[in-house]
């Protein structure tokens, strides 16, 4: 009988033996228990590992909740940054405004009419007895810094436009700090990952190499291979969560100061950016630690 009859003849057999959940409970149970004797039989080794876990996630949590903040600083001199429309003496100004309210990213359309401007100019530069040489000006605002060239491009062949404006090299300053967040946190949550497979991996190595003799037993009475991965699954997930609880401790203070630096410059806090590193930080801990087991598991242990 092939491999492929066996598996078959399994699932046929599985089907029809009637399920027992106080079974199910036992094993569960025992499952539980085989990954705390696991890191019972680790030792000294569990503070060195956590310790460390803890460590890289800790300046992960931190380059994360500043990466938030510069974001939200980000934002918010992009939402400052205006095209400004200059429009011909002759240019049906409510048309243009339309125009320019339905081309895409834009956010707002405000009319400064001439005779406005020129009050305002006229009063700040004591001007007398000058006729108006000021044209209708449209604010325009985008919503997102790096597509201010795209709208720019749209307006221009607008009729009724004659010229336009922008911050040009502030703009670019803008959507080269975004890049460089963006770069930075993909960078960081790589080089976390790295770190942190490659510890856990060592750790279940030298805990496969402690059972070797257990497994083999196991593995020759015909348990399951789930059996088998999934206590030491779990005691990576363990080391990973554990270490992301300790890592959030220190975001408090970070928290106190980024808090201050937003009041200083009225800039507001991203919104829930404390639990959504928390809770970042607890997901992605575990995950590392079951996904570096995972992967010892099968460069290590041949089930």
């Amino acid at each position: 009988m092939d491999n492929n009859s066996r598996q078959q003849l399994k699932k046929q057999v599985k089907k029809h033996i009637p399920k027992d959940w106080l079974c199910d409970l036992r094993i569960a149970y025992r499952i539980v228990m085989e990954a705390v004797n696991d890191i019972k039989r680790t030792g000294i080794i569990n503070l060195v590992i956590i310790t460390t876990m803890a460590a890289i996630l800790t300046m992960f949590g931190i380059l994360f909740r500043f990466t938030l903040s510069l974001s939200s600083f980000a934002h918010e001199l992009g939402s400052v940054l205006e095209i400004s429309v200059y429009l011909k003496s002759n240019a049906q100004v409510s048309v243009v405004k339309d125009r320019v309210k339905e081309i895409k990213h834009v956010t707002n359309v405000k009319l400064i009419p001439k005779d406005e401007s020129w009050k305002g100019l006229k009063d700040e530069l004591g001007l007398q007895n000058i006729a108006n040489p000021l044209p209708d000006t449209l604010r325009v605002r985008v919503d997102k810094p790096q597509n201010i060239t795209e709208v720019f491009n749209e307006i221009k062949p607008i009729s009724g436009v004659e010229d336009m404006g922008y911050a040009k090299e502030l703009a670019k300053k803008i959507q080269f700090l975004t890049h460089v967040v963006n770069t930075t946190m993909i960078f960081v949550i790589l080089i976390s990952a790295a770190l942190t497979i490659t510890i856990i991996n060592n750790t279940i190595q030298l805990v496969i190499q402690s059972r070797k003799e257990e497994i083999e037993i196991m593995r020759l009475m015909g348990v399951s291979n789930w059996y088998i991965k999934t206590p030491l699954i779990m005691q990576g997930a363990f080391y990973g969560f554990i270490s992301s609880i300790i890592a959030v401790l220190p975001l408090n203070w970070v928290q106190g100061g980024l808090a201050s630096m937003h009041k200083f410059f009225l800039v507001p806090m991203p919104a829930y950016a404390q639990n959504i590193v928390i809770i970042t930080l607890l997901l992605i801990g575990t995950a590392f630690g079951a996904g570096g087991s995972f992967l010892s598991i099968k460069k290590h242990l041949q089930v």
